[in-house]
């Protein structure tokens, strides 16, 4: 407790460049721009492969691979492949890491619509796009929005490993600390990181809460 105390306790930790509130814009600068980054990439294609039905055996082996990538060693090999002039080497083996659960929850949501809904939809009159939109998407919220929830989660814990090149975010508490055997920065930057990733929990249980209808919801739990 004493850590904490003299981690969170020090003015020096709240000011300059390598204080607190820089370290946390930093993490979210490189969180958020990876799932971003993952969202375009992952819900266009999951969306298209779970309506058109083709592919999907192909997404899910390929997703499954991609959770195996060991995103530690993506790092050092695109950092010694691009330097560390900008923070690609850190997005890309992020957004690498965020796509495979935002693609296959995407995927599998649209592909698990009830047939029959989807049929009366076609006998409304509505047509492919609408059918996607108005439909198969509101169905499919919950588990869109768990696939992106658990990217997310995912995204902000393993950005940590920016500071392993020298790039920023609240990876830096731990990683120096750890050099400098300084274990209070290495208490408090990972009380800070767990932090971070139930506050990205609680956004999204509140998202979800607000955006998926009470209908669907019922019938997610009854499943």
């Amino acid at each position: 407790m004493n850590w904490l105390t003299d981690f969170f306790g020090d003015p020096a930790n709240w000011s300059g460049p390598g204080g607190i509130p820089m370290r946390l814009l930093e993490h979210l600068e490189y969180s958020l721009l990876a799932l971003v980054l993952a969202i375009v990439i992952a819900i266009p294609l999951g969306l298209l492969i779970g309506h058109t039905g083709r592919g999907g055996v192909v997404v899910v082996i390929s997703a499954n691979l991609a959770r195996a990538l060991p995103t530690l060693g993506m790092l050092v090999l695109f950092v010694l492949l691009l330097g560390t002039a900008s923070i690609l080497p850190v997005i890309i083996p992020l957004v690498l890491l965020a796509i495979p659960p935002i693609l296959v929850n995407t995927f599998e949501g649209v592909r698990g619509v009830d047939p029959e809904l989807r049929d009366a939809a076609y006998g409304m009159g509505l047509r492919g796009g609408q059918v996607l939109g108005r439909v198969l998407v509101p169905v499919a919220l919950p588990l869109i929005l768990l696939g992106l929830r658990l990217s997310a989660i995912q995204v902000v814990a393993t950005t940590t490993v920016a500071a392993y090149v020298g790039l920023g975010g609240l990876g830096r508490f731990v990683i120096d600390g750890f050099a400098t055997k300084d274990y209070a920065s290495v208490v408090g930057g990972s009380v800070l990181i767990v932090l971070f990733a139930l506050v990205v929990q609680l956004a999204f249980t509140f998202i979800q809460r607000v955006s998926v209808s009470p209908g669907v919801s019922q019938r997610v739990r009854v499943r």
